[in-house]
């Protein structure tokens, strides 16, 4: 995700390193957040009639959620559950940010869902694999007898229809979820009915697409990976390139269904295309679908959540999770 808002520099503290538009690092050790440090607190949203609410749920890492679900569903209707990871290079946002916390609200709506939002722990004070750590945690804790005895989940969630969904760098955990449930005995206890991929963030140390003639945008996405993640492969760790050599690629992902939407003018929009098309060459088992958006970059629907092509993203979305039965194997919105 690429917030707009800068805030000024601390004075008195040589800068040592400036990633814009997400942070700003002193040669002290301290830093400053560009963006995605502003808040807004659960509640009923009167535009789209959600209810949400915070709770606490992995006290050793102190990892908490945001609950979102349909205030106006009978209490006896069951809701499939989707479980969110927000954007942010892994180093901005949470599930207080006002753009995430709009987006949802109309994300809910549109898909009559009950939505458990993550607040997975950022880079840098918690370095990677913390967030993916984070992520596993809270799927566990799904498959838990606490998550089924917590109120709003036990009265309206079905967990038999669970789903992931994420943007950015929370399209790709739920990628690594996926291959992860696929060899840990927890996935005989969670079955994944699908994963929706909003812009994920893959990269790779070869440009690929519209990447082979953008080498600013590439080296400004090479530097943050660098920065998000220390590692002798770069940006070609199997965390960031699903398909590099030693990583374990998508043959077998745990799920029945993937969705991947890009965006036209995304710098990351062709690694989605790649994830996708070697989602159809594994032959499965899931079943694979994409979607690609024109004229808009990464993340537009966070920052403008009511504009028609964010609606057209809700619905497509919505389709993923309510099933219609018509086929979306490819789809362009112009």
């Amino acid at each position: 995700m690429a917030p707009a808002g800068a805030m000024p520099a601390v004075q008195g503290r040589n800068l040592s390193l400036e990633i814009f538009p997400y942070i700003r690092v002193h040669k002290d050790g301290t830093f400053d957040r560009l963006a995605g440090f502003e808040i807004a607190p659960p509640g009923i949203d009167p535009e789209t009639h959600v209810e949400s609410k915070d709770i606490l749920i992995l006290p050793d890492t102190g990892v908490s959620a945001r609950i979102y679900r349909p205030s106006s569903v009978s209490a006896t209707t069951k809701l499939p559950l989707v479980i969110y990871f927000h954007g942010g290079a892994f180093i901005i946002s949470s599930i207080a940010d006002p753009k995430y916390h709009f987006c949802l609200n109309a994300l809910v709506a549109e898909c009559n869902v009950v939505l458990i939002s993550v607040d997975y722990r950022r880079v840098p004070e918690h370095p990677l694999p913390a967030a993916y750590d984070d992520s596993w945690a809270a799927l566990q804790w799904i498959a838990s007898e606490e998550a089924q005895s917590e109120p709003w989940l036990r009265e309206r969630a079905d967990f038999n229809r669970l789903f992931l969904i994420g943007d950015s760098g929370g399209a790709n955990m739920s990628h690594h979820l996926a291959m992860r449930l696929r060899d840990d005995v927890l996935g005989e206890r969670v079955k994944l009915l699908g994963i929706g991929m909003i812009q994920p963030y893959f990269w790779g140390k070869m440009p690929i697409g519209a990447e082979v003639a953008d080498p600013g945008r590439k080296a400004w996405v090479d530097s943050t990976w660098q920065f998000v993640c220390v590692s002798d492969k770069g940006c070609d760790d199997p965390l960031i390139n699903p398909f590099a050599d030693g990583s374990p690629g998508v043959d077998g992902l745990a799920c029945k269904k993937v969705l991947v939407i890009v965006s036209q003018k995304d710098i990351l929009r062709d690694r989605g295309r790649l994830y996708y098309e070697k989602l159809v060459e594994s032959g499965g088992p899931a079943e694979a679908e994409f979607m690609e958006i024109d004229g808009v970059d990464h993340v537009f629907h966070i920052y403008d959540p009511s504009c028609e092509k964010a609606k057209k993203l809700f619905k497509r979305v919505a389709s993923l999770i309510n099933s219609d039965g018509k086929s979306h194997e490819k789809e362009t919105v112009e």
